[in-house]
């Protein structure tokens, strides 16, 4: 059972194993993706490509280098900050500010998490 104390929730988010950060590392689709495949929101990975939705990055649209599961944050290319010694890195962001732009579905295991989630027979 989910309890209903924050500090639970917050203990549980800071200790949970990496299969289970893996799926809270998920995102809201697009209203274009939510029509075409029917469902809310995916796990992010690397490679598909978002919308930053909120923060100084805003607006931006760009394809997720790296998802760094120990922190909850994604790496988003076009998201970068020049430090103080002059070298740039990108700017860690938050999964729940972003929503999914385009899925990459040439993973047969992500097919079968739309089709189980749909009822569909095919995805394309």
């Amino acid at each position: 059972m989910i309890s209903k104390k924050p500090r639970i929730q917050r203990k549980r988010l800071y200790t949970a194993p990496l299969h289970i950060r893996r799926k809270i590392i998920s995102a809201s689709l697009t209203p274009d993706l939510k029509a075409k495949y029917k469902i809310r929101s995916m796990p992010i990975r690397k490679d598909d490509e978002v919308v930053v939705t909120s923060g100084s990055f805003a607006g931006l649209e760009g394809k997720v280098v790296k998802v760094d599961i120990k922190n909850y944050r994604l790496h988003i290319e076009g998201a970068t900050i020049e430090k103080a010694d002059g070298t740039t890195i990108f700017y860690p962001i938050h999964p729940s500010k972003v929503m999914i732009g385009k899925l990459k579905l040439d993973d047969k295991r992500r097919k079968e998490i739309i089709k189980r989630k749909t009822g569909a027979l095919e995805v394309d």
